[in-house]
């Protein structure tokens, strides 16, 4: 399955016999799966089946489904009267007008306005019957829906794989700087004991001791061996996409800032601290990216 975006809009439609069913799909980015449908209160039992049809192609994303009926050949709703409960209403005013010693008569207007009497009657259709055309125009508007999230996901991967040659190369590039950060600071440092000794021997012993300790504090090579494999992951993972791969991406995402974090802390470097600000940026690119993948 290639990669996809979490963003999307799909619509179908399917004939029905008194007009045509409509559906709409919305994708935007969440972190989990969250599908609301919307449907006509009288197609309310197909909700169900909108919901295992939908999340049967997608994974992940705040997606909205909206189902509407263009009913244009529909005979309009009728107006009913309840003829018992009109009844009951003027045997039971009769009765309250003798009991109290009340004048005046009971009309079609009063009878008319009271709750109930009159009742608009909704015509109710089969939702069985029209589940296949539902379901048609559904397969429809998820076609259009999952081509456009492929479509941005085909986007976001040159994207991201662009990005991630950035990365490798600043890595390498940093790779190559760090032996020469060791030379560099043991010259600074017996520069400046000899101007601080003058004319008295160096003790190279303990030079060389010093820039030991230097070049075990300021060893990046694990970080970039952990930095390395994960850029790798990084790659393989989106060209190479199975299901939901979003969340994976993300974890990547704070492994490597965890280890480009701890390559600036230890560079004590100009060079490597700007490549390391470079990195940084690129990987927060990344992050924006990835919060939109599938």
């Amino acid at each position: 399955m290639p990669l996809r975006s979490m963003t999307g809009y799909g619509i179908g439609e399917a004939p029905i016999p008194e007009g045509r069913v409509v559906v709409e799909i919305r994708g935007v980015n969440h972190r989990y799966t969250d599908l609301t449908v919307r449907l006509p209160k009288d197609l309310a039992s197909l909700e169900e089946r909108v919901r295992a049809a939908v999340l049967a192609k997608v994974l992940r994303g705040r997606v909205e489904v909206v189902i509407m009926k263009d009913e244009a050949s529909r005979r309009p709703e009728a107006f009913r009267a309840d003829v018992d409960l009109a009844r009951s209403y003027v045997r039971a005013l009769g009765e309250l007008a003798r009991t109290l010693g009340l004048e005046g008569t009971i009309n079609l207007a009063m009878v008319a306005s009271l709750p109930g009497v009159i009742r608009l009657e909704e015509d109710r259709q089969d939702a069985e019957a029209l589940w296949p055309a539902i379901s048609t125009a559904l397969e429809k508007a998820l076609g259009v829906f999952v081509q456009m999230r492929e479509e941005e996901g085909a986007r976001l991967m040159r994207d991201l794989l662009e990005r991630i040659w950035v990365l490798e190369e600043e890595a390498e590039a940093i790779a190559r700087r760090a032996p020469a950060v060791v030379e560099e600071y043991a010259n600074r440092l017996r520069r400046r004991v000899s101007e601080l000794l003058g004319d008295v021997p160096l003790d190279e012993g303990r030079l060389a001791m010093e820039a030991m300790l230097f070049a075990e504090r300021s060893d990046i090579s694990e970080e970039l061996v952990r930095i390395r494999s994960h850029l790798a992951q990084f790659r393989q993972t989106i060209e190479t996409a199975t299901g939901a791969v979003g969340r994976k991406l993300d974890f990547i995402l704070q492994e490597l800032f965890r280890e480009v974090n701890t390559i600036g802390a230890k560079a004590n470097d100009l060079e490597i601290s700007h490549r390391v600000i470079s990195m940084k940026s690129e990987l927060e690119s990344l992050r924006e990216q990835v919060q939109n993948i599938e």
